[in-house]
């Protein structure tokens, strides 16, 4: 290699251009033997850089939602539950609920498939250039806790506040004490028409007291709150990862 070269690896090296480095060589090989123009082959390198910095985007915004796997749409077994709205789902993936600060209700009993739409959703999210963070409700307030003994209740807020959709898994599935309560509340209040919300639940509303210290007035302000702007969709059949197991 000659140094002139060296020298404009160095470069593309310093300006943080990867795709350059590593394919300007074969580039200019078939330009030579195709008689590209200057334009055509500076325009291989611009479009392949370009698509690299997209692919490294979606990398990061996936990592940093925190997904515990990846799902998708396709990926969802409709022959499973007794009773799902198809239609609704598939709008809801569309999306559009997230720049309207809509919210999203996944109703459901324990493995008929809420966790797996609402992860995909977030992945769909991530593939359009959308920020989500996955959780799950005693996440959300075992990580309030934690922040209360060490003065980081306002860094906890704002890092839950910050994604445009954050998805809540499994409201219901454990008690929550009067702390959890108000910490899950002011969650949904500071997000309230700021971002987009998903939640799996296994209670239907009218059971969310006992989810929140039985306190029925802070539950009536968090779902007036949380459905305002949301759509329920209710799944109902038998768990998914009992699917093998005979009946008794």
């Amino acid at each position: 290699m000659g140094m002139s070269e060296t020298v404009l690896l160095k470069h593309l090296l310093r300006l943080q251009l990867p795709y350059f480095v590593a394919h300007q060589a074969p580039l200019m090989a078939q330009a030579a033997r195709e008689s590209w123009s200057h334009g055509r082959f500076l325009e291989h390198l611009v479009v392949g850089e370009v698509a690299r910095r997209d692919e490294a985007l979606i990398a990061r915004r996936i990592k940093a939602a925190r997904l515990p796997s990846i799902k998708t749409l396709d990926g969802f077994d409709w022959s499973w539950p007794k009773k799902i709205n198809r239609a609704q789902v598939q709008h809801l993936f569309r999306l559009d609920f997230i720049p309207q600060h809509g919210n999203v209700i996944l109703l459901g009993g324990v493995g008929v498939g809420k966790t797996h739409l609402a992860i995909a959703i977030a992945h769909a999210a991530c593939l359009q250039g959308t920020t989500a963070l996955f959780t799950s409700a005693v996440d959300i307030v075992n990580a309030f806790a934690a922040a209360q003994a060490t003065g980081g209740i306002k860094r906890e807020m704002a890092r839950l506040k910050k994604p445009a959709l954050l998805v809540v898994d499994e409201l219901g599935y454990l008690p929550i004490d009067k702390f959890g309560a108000d910490a899950l509340f002011q969650v949904i209040s500071q997000r309230y028409e700021r971002g987009a919300t998903v939640i799996t639940t296994n209670r239907a509303f009218k059971h969310w007291p006992e989810i929140f210290n039985n306190d029925s007035t802070l539950t009536s302000a968090l779902l007036d709150r949380l459905l305002h702007h949301a759509e329920s969709v209710v799944i109902e059949g038998r768990s998914y990862r009992m699917r093998d197991q005979t009946d008794t």
